[in-house]
């Protein structure tokens, strides 16, 4: 009975494992202050907080596609990602991307995102499909997830629900984000412009670059990844 019940929590606990994994990326990939966070602050101090969650929910979209389409590339390579050996590799890997990335973030200067709806609020369904259109022309934002994908060893071949569970808490992740990021404006006035999304910048910058030298660090000291190399 006892390992019955032991199985049971070590199944609900990569479950939940996988969920924070998820929830992580997700808003890993929504925070940086590219074009489409721009869109959501200005629609969020012009139009309200609803138009500015409408714009995340667009870029949240056109994050889980990119998603699945790296998921579904790193299927391919189940014989790599199985090897414990090479999960190593590819976490300090995935931390060294994830690295550069946030040192360009770090030091990144916004530029203004294309607005066409500046005479009037439009519908929410417009300013979801342009945030939406305006995600989906960066593919670059693969490069990303395979680096988080990489880093939390995040692709579980053969095992659909929790792929499906992660897949989901990548969009919640994002959401998450977006409300965030959306409640906090409510709350500011329409001062708000490049000073602070480059402060944002900044702050989510050095976040992800600590979190990645952690990752580093844990790795190339994990008594395991130090047994293969010596």
């Amino acid at each position: 009975m006892n390992e019955i019940v032991n199985n049971i929590w070590l199944e609900f606990s990569s479950y939940g494992q996988l969920i924070i994994k998820g929830l992580l990326i997700g808003i890993i990939a929504s925070a940086p202050m590219g074009p489409v966070g721009i869109l959501c602050i200005r629609r969020t101090l012009s139009k309200g907080r609803i138009y500015g969650l409408a714009t995340g929910a667009g870029a949240a979209l056109s994050d889980i596609i990119y998603a699945l389409l790296t998921g579904a590339g790193m299927a391919f390579a189940v014989n790599i990602i199985e090897n414990p050996t090479n999960i190593y590799w590819l976490k300090l890997i995935g931390a060294v991307v994830l690295f550069c990335f946030g040192l360009y973030l770090f030091r990144a200067l916004p530029k203004p995102a294309p607005e066409s709806h500046r005479k009037g609020n439009g519908t929410l369904l417009s300013n979801f499909f342009t945030a939406f259109l305006l995600t989906l022309s960066n593919p670059l934002i693969i490069f990303l997830f395979l680096a988080t994908f990489n880093m939390f060893t995040f692709v579980i071949p053969h095992h659909w629900l929790a792929q499906t569970l992660g897949y989901l808490s990548i969009v919640g992740g994002a959401m998450l984000w977006w409300a965030g990021l959306t409640g906090v404006l409510v709350h500011m006035n329409d001062r708000l412009g490049a000073n602070f999304a480059r402060t944002l910048n900044r702050t989510i910058g050095g976040l992800v670059i600590a979190g990645s030298i952690i990752t580093i660090i844990k790795t190339l000291f994990d008594p395991t990844f130090l047994k293969f190399l010596g």
